[in-house]
């Protein structure tokens, strides 16, 4: 039995949702083996083989993987895919994506966003926004799997796994890359942060929104929204926490001004401390929180920053 993992990068450097994938790849059992798919890509392939517990690094290195394109890379995941019992990615933006397509193609049901491995064939994953958990076996050929990085230590350092070339599948020729907007910021990636300072609906505004900016410098936070604040168009959807958005687990996160809607707590609840501020003393969030306060947020907000200045 053999784990082959896709694995998330920018050609230069793997993301940290790779890591938190290899740790519950390894729980499967098995040798694990990583497919990096990309152009010019030695960085990461080299930040791959170290990682503990990885046999193999699979290296497709060819200009049509140089841009992530899904297509492509469920073309080269489906070559490799008749060596392995279970294909494995994380369960962000980049491998929703992709896994789809090769289950599809497979004619297996994906097992999507685990958080537990119990056994090779056996997972649990969450439900109802994360109300219920279910246990999800599956009895196909292969396991196609994203794994939620949250459910998942991130795997360490100290592998030295061999590094193999596998010949490139051709281009599929359907879609077309057209360009990239990155947003530029000194604060931290919303999903690898280890302090996120989140803003809701109480926030009120746009302009608001920049009382919580002194607290996410003092704190070196990254900066984080409830869907109720992105629809409202106080700040754009990157930012949004949730079911529907990103899911985090800090060590700290503060949710200001947010009332604590399912979808939202779906998304931050793992957090190790939760702290709200809220002027409605029976929000739901404080039923989460480790540490509540119930007043002004713009009363309370300069008050901690003064405090922690």
């Amino acid at each position: 039995m053999t784990v082959l993992v896709i694995a998330e990068h920018d050609n230069a450097s793997l993301k940290g949702s790779t890591c938190h994938t290899v740790t519950a790849a390894a729980q499967c059992g098995g040798d694990v083996h990583i497919l990096i798919a990309g152009a010019s890509c030695d960085g990461a392939v080299e930040a791959a083989s170290k990682l503990a517990g990885v046999a193999k690094v699979l290296v497709a290195d060819a200009l049509q993987f140089r841009d992530g394109l899904a297509e492509n890379i469920a073309e080269q995941a489906l070559a490799l895919a008749k060596d392995y019992s279970h294909i494995l990615a994380p369960a962000t933006a980049y491998g929703k994506n992709i896994l789809p397509r090769v289950a599809a193609r497979l004619d297996v049901a994906q097992v999507s966003e685990i958080t537990k491995v119990i056994s090779q064939d056996t997972f649990e994953r969450p439900i109802y926004a994360g109300n219920a958990i279910a246990t999800v076996q599956s009895t196909d050929p292969v396991k196609v799997i994203t794994v939620r990085t949250t459910g998942f230590d991130p795997v360490g350092l100290g592998g030295s796994a061999t590094v193999e070339s596998v010949t490139p599948v051709n281009d599929f020729g359907k879609s077309a890359f057209v360009g990239r907007e990155v947003g530029k910021s000194d604060r931290p990636e919303l999903t690898a942060a280890k302090v996120i300072v989140s803003g809701g609906r109480g926030m009120g505004s746009s302009e608001n929104f920049r009382v919580l900016e002194p607290l996410a410098d003092k704190l070196g936070a990254a900066m984080g929204a409830s869907r109720a604040a992105v629809d409202a168009g106080f700040v754009p959807n990157d930012l949004q926490v949730g079911q529907t958005g990103k899911i985090v687990a800090p060590q700290l996160y503060l949710a200001v001004g947010i009332s604590g809607a399912i979808q939202h707590l779906a998304g931050m609840k793992d957090s190790k401390t939760i702290v709200a501020i809220n002027k409605d003393a029976e929000a739901p969030i404080f039923s989460v929180a480790d540490y509540g306060i119930v007043g002004d947020l713009f009363t309370i907000v300069p008050e901690l920053v003064r405090e922690l200045g």
